[in-house]
């Protein structure tokens, strides 16, 4: 049986390439990943509100599955309407589905903490509005946003089209911007290719480096009291 040691309950935007392949790469001995989709094909704030509302269906079918956790996959839909809004939403999802639920945005806040980064340097494939939003939500979690530069893609198949060498450019870049300012790196996106780079990042910034997925992945694993260590950063290495 697959997920002998836990099952991961996923909800990913439909036209999410990315997330499913790298939470299986991650996913340590025993852990298995299953997925429910809500509709978006486009990344602006109409959108992501609009697929929100078909979150918590989304968390009631994967309950059939028997699964020990709800990951709600989304770093931009998760955040959008703020700290208050996110919370609100995994309140929803724990409630209706009667285990665990976490959001993307609630674990790049925890990761970051973690890792005692407080002036943070982010990268995203978002438009302006979309990391405006972003700025503010991390902020208002206690954060400063030294830097945050995006690639301006809006269609969400495009963003999961993106190589791990263009987030490892963009990273680089938006590290380098913020200068000795930064004390971490965030790569913001669960569709954004990021894992093959997070390793050689570190090593080359000397900075931590989290992603949305490692976040994600490293919340999930430990609110299911494993603390398998991965290599896919110092995150899911040493935390």
């Amino acid at each position: 049986m697959y997920g002998w040691r836990a099952r991961i309950g996923l909800i990913v935007p439909s036209s999410n390439t990315t997330m499913e392949p790298e939470f299986w790469r991650m996913a340590p001995e025993g852990v298995s990943v299953h997925t429910s989709r809500v509709r978006l094909s486009e990344v602006t704030p109409e959108a992501l509100r609009l697929m929100a509302s078909e979150v918590v269906r989304a968390a009631e079918e994967l309950t059939t599955a028997e699964v020990n956790v709800i990951v709600y996959g989304c770093t931009s839909g998760s955040l959008l309407e703020g700290v208050e809004w996110e919370e609100r939403l995994r309140r929803e999802i724990r409630e209706r589905a009667g285990v665990e639920a976490i959001t993307t945005a609630q674990a790049v806040v925890e990761a970051l903490r973690a890792l005692g980064i407080r002036r943070v340097a982010v990268a995203t494939p978002y438009i302006d509005e979309i990391n405006s939003r972003e700025r503010s939500f991390l902020e208002r979690s206690g954060f400063t946003v030294v830097r945050i530069r995006g690639l301006g893609i809006v269609r969400n198949t495009d963003i999961g089209r993106q190589p791990p060498w263009v987030a490892y450019r963009l990273a680089k870049e938006v590290a380098r911007e913020a200068g000795r300012s930064a004390d971490g790196v965030f790569i913001s996106c669960t569709n954004f290719r990021t894992i093959e780079v997070i390793e050689l990042l570190e090593s080359e910034l000397q900075l931590p480096v989290v992603s949305s997925n490692t976040a994600s992945m490293w919340l999930a694993l430990r609110t299911l009291g494993i603390r398998d260590r991965l290599s896919y950063g110092r995150l899911l290495r040493e935390h």
